[in-house]
C-alpha cells in the first residue's frame, strides 16, 4: 500500500463521517413530520401528490396493511418496467431503433430494478431506449430505494411507539423519501457530474472519425449518448448501481474525472451511513445510532484495506522483468488488470468495497480481474448480508435484525429476558430476525449449487477451475443479497440465469421486508420496560464487539466452505503452482 492511496481512503472516510450528522438530522426531521429548510418548496408538491393519489396522510396502517402496500406498489413497478422493455420498439425516445427486449431478459431486468438490485445482464447502450432508461429504470432507482427507506422507518417506529396498532403510512413514507431526500440530493449530484463531463443528452448516437484509426478499415466509432448524469446520480445515492452504459462507472461518459469518481463513491455510502444517525435521533438516543455505525466501520475499514493490500501486491506469477508492478510517480503499481488508469489501485479497491458493502453494485473496475483475495473482499461483504452500510434502508434494518439476535444471545448468557431500546425481545422477534438473516444465505448457496451442478449452467462460465466456481458464487451472492455487481466471466444473459437470479432477487427482497415489518408491528404493540442494572447497554464498545462478532460469525460459518472452493483455492494455486 502507498501513502497516497491510504491518504485518499482516509480523506474519503473523513468527508463521509462529517456528513453523517447533518444529513441524518435532516432525514429524522423529514420522517417525524417536522419543518425543514426545504419544506416551503416541497410541502406544496407533497400535498398535491396526496390529493392526486387519494392518500390520507393521517391514516395509520398496521404492519400487514403496510406490507401489502409495499408489495402491491413494487409489483406495479415490476410490471411497468417489463412492459416498457417489451414494447420499446414501438415507443418514442428511441433514436437508435432498439427492438423489444427478449422475455427472459426483460423479466430479470424488471425484477432487478424493482428490488433495488440492478443486476444487468444486458449492455445498456446497446439494448435500452432513452424512454426505457428514464421512465422505467431511472424511476425504479427512486422508488425502490424509497421503499427500503420506508420499511426502515416503520421498524424504527416499532421501537419508538408504545402499545400502538400502527407503524405509519407507507404512501407517506414513500413520498417523503422521494421528494425531500432522494430528488434534491440527486439533482445536486447530477449537476456536479455534468460539470465534470458526464453526458446528459437526448441526441442520437454519433459517428465520429478516429484521430488514430485502429486499422485501415476502422476509421469511425459510434459514440453513445443519452441522459446519463441524471440516472448516475440516483443510481449511487439510492444504492441502486445500474449503469446507463455497459461498463458502468468505469465508462468515461459516466465517470469522467477523479472528482466525479470521489463524488460517486461518497454518494454510495452517504445515505446508509447517515440513516444510522437518523435512527438514533428518532429513538431518542443518538448513541444507539453511533454504535451501529461503529459496528459497520469496524467491519468495513479492515476489509477495504485488505482488498487494497491484495491488489497493490500485484500478481506473483508475472515476470518482474517484463511487467513492472512497483508503485512509482508514474504509475500506481500493483494489479492493474481490469482497472482504469484514471483511478488506480486505491480508488478501485475502495470502490469495490464500498459498492458491495452498500448493496450498490456499481463498478469502476472489473471485479473478475481482481486478485483472488482482492475479489474475496467484495464477495464476502455481500455474503455478510449487506448489513455493513447495505442498501438505503435495507442495510440498517438488516443490521437491526442482527442486533436483535445479539441481545438475544447476550440474554441467554446471563439468563435474562433480552431487551433492546426499551422493548422485550421475545421468541417471535428472534424467529423473524432469523428468517431475515438466513433466507439470503439459503438462496446464495442453493443457487450456487444448482449453477455448479447443471452442465448447461456450468457451460456459461468463462474460466475453468476455482475462478469459474467463484464466478457462479459471486453471481448468486450478488443476486441473493440485492447487490448487482458481477464477475464478468459468467455469461448470465440466458434463460437459466435470468430466471434463477431473478428469483433470488425477488425472494431476498420481499421475503425479508415482510419479517422486518412483522417485527415492527410486534414491537409497536408492546409496552416499554424500565431500564435496570441488569439491562444490557446497547451503545457501548462491548455491544459493538458483540454485534460485529455475530455478523462475522454468521458469515463465516455459512460461506467459508464455499469461499475455500473459490477464491481461497485460487489464491493457493496462484502462489503455489
Amino acid at each position: 500500500m502507498t501513502g497516497s492511496g491510504l491518504l485518499q481512503i482516509a480523506l474519503y472516510l473523513a468527508v463521509l463521517l462529517a456528513l453523517v450528522r447533518p444529513l441524518g438530522t435532516f432525514m429524522a426531521r423529514v420522517y417525524q413530520g417536522e419543518n425543514t429548510w426545504i419544506s416551503p418548496m416541497i410541502a406544496p408538491v407533497e400535498r398535491l401528490v396526496y390529493r392526486v393519489a387519494g392518500i390520507d396522510p393521517s391514516c395509520e396502517q398496521d404492519w400487514r396493511r403496510y406490507a401489502l402496500a409495499v408489495l402491491a406498489f413494487n409489483f406495479v413497478g415490476f410490471a411497468a418496467v417489463y412492459m416498457l422493455q417489451r414494447l420499446q420498439g414501438g415507443l418514442p425516445l428511441n433514436p437508435q431503433d432498439f427492438g423489444a427486449v427478449p422475455p427472459d431478459s426483460a423479466f430479470n431486468t424488471a425484477i432487478s430494478f424493482a428490488t433495488n438490485t440492478n443486476w444487468q445482464g444486458y449492455g445498456g447502450e446497446a439494448t435500452m431506449s432513452y424512454l426505457t432508461q428514464m421512465l422505467g429504470l431511472a424511476v425504479q432507482h427512486f422508488v425502490s430505494a424509497a421503499s427500503g427507506m420506508a420499511v426502515l422507518v416503520a421498524l424504527i417506529r416499532g421501537f419508538v411507539r408504545r402499545e400502538a396498532p400502527g407503524v405509519g403510512n407507507f404512501w407517506v413514507d414513500l413520498t417523503r423519501s422521494t421528494l425531500y431526500i432522494l430528488m434534491p440530493l440527486s439533482t445536486l449530484l447530477a449537476i456536479a457530474l455534468m460539470s465534470q463531463g458526464t453526458v446528459q443528452s437526448l441526441a442520437p448516437y454519433r459517428q465520429v472519425t478516429l484521430v488514430e484509426p485502429v486499422t485501415i478499415q476502422v476509421t469511425q466509432q459510434t459514440v453513445p449518448l443519452g441522459p446519463a448524469a441524471s440516472q448516475v446520480a440516483i443510481k449511487q445515492l439510492g444504492t441502486n448501481g445500474g449503469g446507463f452504459f455497459n461498463a458502468n462507472s468505469a465508462h468515461p461518459f459516466e465517470n469522467p474525472t477523479p472528482l466525479s469518481n470521489f463524488l460517486q463513491m461518497l454518494a454510495i455510502l452517504l445515505i446508509p451511513a447517515a440513516l444510522c444517525y437518523t435512527f438514533g435521533r428518532m429513538v431518542g438516543d443518538t448513541r444507539q445510532g453511533w454504535a451501529l455505525l461503529a459496528a459497520m466501520l469496524v467491519i468495513f475499514v479492515p476489509l477495504a484495506l485488505g482488498g487494497y493490500a491484495a491488489e497493490q501486491a500485484g500478481n506473483p506469477r508475472l515476470d518482474a522483468a517484463l511487467v513492472d508492478q512497483v508503485a512509482s510517480d508514474g504509475q500506481s503499481g500493483g494489479n492493474m488488470e481490469g482497472k482504469e488508469a484514471r483511478f488506480g489501485i486505491a480508488n478501485s479497491a475502495l470502490w469495490a468495497a464500498a459498492t458491495t458493502a452498500a448493496s450498490n453494485g456499481s463498478v469502476n473496475a472489473m471485479h473478475g480481474s481482481f486478485t483472488p483475495l482482492g475479489g474475496l473482499v467484495p464477495m464476502w461483504l455481500m455474503q455478510l448480508g449487506e448489513v455493513v452500510f447495505g442498501g438505503v434502508g435495507s442495510g440498517l434494518y438488516g443490521m437491526l435484525m442482527f442486533a436483535i439476535v445479539a441481545v438475544f444471545i447476550a440474554g441467554l448468557m446471563v439468563g435474562r429476558t433480552p431487551e433492546y431500546l426499551g422493548k422485550k425481545i421475545e421468541a417471535y422477534e428472534v424467529k423473524m430476525a432469523s428468517l431475515v438473516i438466513l433466507i439470503p444465505c439459503f438462496m446464495v448457496l442453493l443457487g450456487t449449487a444448482i449453477g455448479s451442478a447443471l452442465p448447461a449452467a456450468a457451460a456459461e462460465v468463462g474460466n475453468p477451475g476455482a475462478h469459474g466456481f467463484s464466478e457462479i458464487l459471486y453471481a448468486f451472492s450478488s443476486a441473493g443479497n440485492n447487490n448487482g455487481s458481477a464477475f464478468g466471466g459468467l455469461s448470465a444473459n440466458n434463460p437459466f440465469y435470468n430466471f434463477t437470479l431473478g428469483s433470488a432477487m425477488w425472494i431476498s427482497r420481499y421475503w425479508l421486508m415482510i419479517p422486518v415489518l412483522a417485527v415492527a408491528g410486534s414491537l409497536a404493540s408492546k409496552r416499554a420496560v424500565a431500564v435496570t442494572s441488569g439491562t444490557l447497554p446497547t451503545h457501548t464498545p462491548l455491544f459493538v464487539t458483540l454485534l460485529v462478532g455475530v455478523v462475522i460469525l454468521v458469515g463465516a460459518l455459512t460461506f467459508v466452505p464455499a469461499l475455500a472452493l473459490g477464491p481461497v483455492a485460487e489464491h493457493l494455486q496462484l502462489n503455489h503452482p
